[in-house]
């Protein structure tokens, strides 16, 4: 199956624009998956529950049934970030669409980086894995700043995932060298699907480094982007290829694991 990740610039408070790019690139890319950054719908750096009051969305809401429309009338999964609000709460939240409704579900991010703590509320989802039996796929969906936890991503895949998605509004410069571990650590293809541009917002800038990166369950880069260019990335997985934890023939990774020496 393929799977593409689109790395661009959503523009700051813009959703109307934000979602005719997204519509366009949901609509022509050839692949599976589609996946999009975190907050593609907004833009990155509010900095408050007052600011982004106006701009979070229900799920289900009106945008996600037309992205609905998309994956269903052209069967692909499509993932991208937007701010939830349930209630009087706010979430970084991802929406992961499959061709059959049913299997919608939503994930709110856990660990919340920098400024996001003055405008969201901790995500209260847990980590789930869906199977969608027609693409014969396990699929983990992780946000931004979770990556930095071994926990997360070990637990998707402990839950069956062959495929972690992480949408993305990366800052730092240390994450492209430890997320092989990832992949690696949890034999699982995993696709970190960033933005690029700069977002200013109360005298303050921040630069999103792209380079959107879909990995091997060996920890191969399969497709990546450059820092600062609008790039759509491509990948072929195969699924099935994750599950046989094991390297040797005495040795499997989570079979090896003693969680009961473990001080978590």
């Amino acid at each position: 199956m393929k799977i593409a990740g689109i790395q661009f610039k959503p523009k700051f408070k813009d959703v109307k624009g934000n979602l005719e790019k997204m519509f366009h690139y949901a609509n022509n890319v050839v692949a599976d998956i589609i996946i999009f950054p975190e907050l593609s719908t907004t833009g990155y750096f509010f900095q408050s529950y007052s600011e982004i009051f106006d701009y979070a969305e229900e799920f289900p809401g009106s945008i996600s049934l037309q992205f609905q429309r998309f994956s269903t009338e052209l069967n692909k999964i499509i993932i991208y970030g937007f701010p939830e609000i349930q209630g009087d709460k706010i979430y970084n939240s991802a929406a992961i669409i499959f061709p059959k409704e049913q299997y919608n579900f939503i994930y709110r991010k856990t660990h919340l980086f920098y400024k996001e703590k003055f405008v969201f509320n901790q995500g209260n989802t847990g980590y789930k894995v869906v199977n969608y039996p027609d693409f014969d796929l396990n699929l983990g969906v992780m946000i931004c700043y979770d990556w930095r936890f071994p926990e997360a991503a070990r637990t998707l895949a402990l839950k069956g995932a062959d495929l972690i998605v992480c949408p993305s509004n990366l800052v730092t410069h240390i994450w492209s060298k430890v997320i092989l571990a990832r992949a690696i650590e949890n034999k699982v293809y995993l696709a970190v699907v960033n933005r690029i541009g700069r977002e200013s917002n109360n005298a303050e800038e921040l630069f999103f480094n792209g380079e959107s990166v879909i990995l091997g369950y060996n920890g191969e880069r399969l497709a990546k982007a450059s820092v600062e260019g609008e790039e759509v990335i491509i990948a072929d997985i195969e699924p099935s290829l994750t599950r046989n934890k094991a390297f040797n023939e005495f040795n499997d990774i989570f079979k090896d694991r003693r969680p009961q020496l473990y001080e978590l």
